[in-house]
């Protein structure tokens, strides 16, 4: 049968989901939609599992971003503070998913997806550096925007929005020196 005979599947997503239950069990991940977006939440502890069956065994070869929010005070919210999500693309199906965990203070923690995407490694600085979430097995964990003596992180939403007097002790630099 050629592919345009095959006639076309209700949900995109049900080989990934089929071969997802089959390798890792029922009660794993949990699924949510929204505008054709596939997204399954994932307790920390099964996150890396969770990666590596998608490249592996599903074809997710691509992460495309990897980002993090901060949900403090949101109305309703009953998971975990942060959330640290990956957009993942299977170049050869167009297929996208999202996969997001959720950690918590005092310390936010993942493990690293360095190992899995090479690529992960600036996305994953940038989330540490402004939410202050650590990532476990990180190559070079360390600050990639802020200074290395910023004590803060700045997109927390316990952060002030004029800073914390920071800023008074950073030198100041002007266009025309060298």
């Amino acid at each position: 049968m050629s592919f345009l005979e095959e006639e076309p599947s209700a949900d995109p997503h049900a080989r990934t989901l089929a071969t997802l239950a089959r390798v890792l069990g029922e009660g794993v991940f949990t699924i949510s939609r929204f505008r054709d977006n596939l997204r399954l939440f994932v307790p920390p502890a099964r996150l890396t599992e969770l990666l590596s069956v998608l490249r592996d065994r599903c074809g997710f070869n691509m992460l495309a971003e990897l980002g993090g929010t901060d949900y403090l005070g949101y109305p309703g919210r009953t998971r975990a503070r942060f959330e640290v999500h990956y957009v993942l693309r299977n170049l050869a199906t167009s297929e996208r998913l999202v996969v997001k965990a959720g950690v918590d203070d005092p310390d936010p923690s993942l493990p690293s997806a360095v190992p899995l995407w090479p690529g992960a490694d600036w996305m994953e600085r940038e989330v540490f550096d402004l939410f202050g979430i650590r990532f476990l097995g990180h190559p070079d964990l360390r600050r990639i925007l802020m200074p290395e003596e910023f004590a803060a992180y700045p997109l927390r939403k316990d952060y002030p929005l004029r800073g914390r007097g920071e800023r008074h002790n950073f030198p100041r630099l002007s266009r025309g020196e060298s």
